[in-house]
This record gives C-alpha cells, structure tokens and sequence, in this order.
C-alpha cells in the first residue's frame, strides 16, 4: 500500500506517520494491512498543491492507493485578510489533489472543520445537516468540500475541531505557556464544541482509509464542553490548580480585537462512524489527560 500525506510537517500529519510506523495509536492496534506500507509525507518545503502540474506530476509517479490531505491554512483570522491565499490552499489544492487522485484511482481522505456549519446550533450537528459558513476560513474549507467529492468519487471527508497533537502548535499547549509565564489565563465560556485528539483522530482515518465508505463523517472528540472548561481542565490535568478565569466572547473580541466570527456551538456527533467502521473516539478529558502525562511543551 502506498499512502501520500500532505501537510506532513502538521498535527495530524505527524500522528499519521508516528501511527503507521509504530503500528498503533493510543486506542489501540492498526490494521496489519499498514504493516509494510510506504509512506509518501509532503508539505509545502517539498509540494505545493496549489500548483496542478507539480501535484499531477508527483501523484502520476508515486501512484498512491490513499491520499490523506492534511494541508490546509488553518489561520481562522488570517484567512479574512488573505481571502485568495485561504481559498487557493483550503478549495483549489483540494481539487488538484481530487483531479489527480481520479487519474491514478487513489482514495482521497480530506481533513475539514465544524466551521463550515453557522456555529448557533442547540445540538450536536450530523452530518447530513445543512452547512452555513460564517467566516473566510469556513467558506474555503467548505469549497474544499465540494471539490473533494466532485472530482472524485473515492472521496472521505472527515470533518474535526479543536484539534490538538504532540507536535506543532495548539491551545493546550498555549493554555500551559501562558499559565506557566503569567500565573493564570482569561479564556471564553460561552463558545462550546469537541476537543480532538490527533492521535485518536489518526487512529480512525487510517481505519476508514481500507474501507470503500465513501463519504462525510465527523470525528471529533467524545463529549463537549467550552474553551473554558477546555482550558480549566488542561490547567487540572497539568497540576497548575486553579489559575483559569472565564470571559465572554464579546469581552475577549473587544480586548483583543478579533477580527472573526467563531461559532458559539459547533459539536459534532460522529455518526457516520457509530454507522460504518465504528467510533472508537475517547472522551475528550480520558485523551486529554494522557496527552499531558506525555506532552513536553
């Protein structure tokens, strides 16, 4: 088997190639079909998707079985002062990699986000359920989308948030920097959604990548909660005891100047999985917890 990762230098790009190499994840053994698997990792030093020919001409001469797209600007503020930077990335490399993954008949996994949903939802949101973009960021993975699954047809979309892994950066490990510099840290808690881990989220593309279940799906964390409760618990786990203190949206916004609209509810159930290979996601605070015990930021 031949698996190309894009982003590789990234979070979960990171976690894919740790995973395969070691044959499990934290939740577990992986399929003993990854055992002598070649791993193609690329990122930006060594491809740029945005650029057809050189994405065609590497799929065309490696010819991948399983393209995990992992690349993506995920600079929520920074996609709405570069709108043609964030769309070139997050919808147009998409659809390079979904042309040339038809041509070689690769399956295409692509990372997207709960941004594409309007983010003001009562429940957790399926994932058939209608998507509503508010922000540059969310407009261009939602594009992404599209152009993964018209272009070819051996497409996953496996849509995540709160995303956190061992290498690169991530609130958890923001959260433990600022407490550890300032004492304490202000955080927002009327915002709720998933806390993932990327080793747990790792575990299941691999998982739904030998499959033919084409589709969405939702792969995030078990369980929801604010960044406030987010962060109290990253305090918790990390033994700094009760340095974190809550704020509103508005208040933040206002302080900081935040250009970008966040969701104010965006969970995702993992349906599709629950239907398919099986979610095998653990609670956000059992992940979280043994992340700390092991992360060195």
């Amino acid at each position: 088997m031949k698996i190309m990762i894009t982003g590789c230098h990234g979070q979960l790009g990171n976690e894919l190639q740790s995973i395969i190499k070691s044959g499990k994840s934290e939740i577990g053994k992986i399929s003993d079909e990854y055992l002598k698997a070649e791993v193609f990792p690329v990122d930006i030093d060594t491809l740029d998707i945005t650029d057809f020919e050189a994405t065609n001409k590497f799929i065309t001469d490696n010819k991948p079985d399983v393209i995990i797209n992992c690349a993506a600007m995920t600079n929520v503020d920074g996609c709405e002062t570069m709108q043609d930077v964030a769309f070139k990335v997050n919808a147009f490399g998409v659809k390079n990699l979904s042309v040339c993954a038809k041509k070689v008949g690769a399956k295409l996994v692509h990372i997207s986000t709960d941004y594409v949903f309007e983010g003001n939802g009562t429940k957790p949101y399926i994932e058939w359920d209608m998507i509503n973009p508010q922000s540059v960021y969310g407009a261009s993975k939602a594009l992404g989308e599209k152009y993964a699954l018209s272009f070819n047809d051996k497409t996953f979309i496996v849509r995540t948030s709160w995303l956190y892994g061992y290498v690169g950066k991530n609130f958890v490990k923001t959260v433990r920097r600022v407490i550890r510099n300032n004492g304490g840290i202000t955080v927002v808690d009327d915002q709720r959604g998933n806390p993932t881990s990327a080793n747990d989220l790792a575990h299941h593309i691999l998982k739904l990548a030998l499959t033919e279940d084409y589709g969405i799906y939702h792969c995030t964390g078990e369980g929801e909660c604010s960044w406030y409760d987010f962060a109290v618990k990253i305090a918790e786990f990390s033994g700094f005891g009760n340095v974190v203190l809550p704020c509103s949206t508005k208040e933040y916004n206002e302080k900081y100047n935040v250009p970008t609209k966040r969701p104010t509810y965006s969970s995702l159930e993992n349906l599709a999985l629950k239907c398919t290979v099986g979610n095998e996601m653990r609670n956000w605070e059992t992940a979280l917890k043994e992340y700390i015990s092991k992360v060195e930021d």
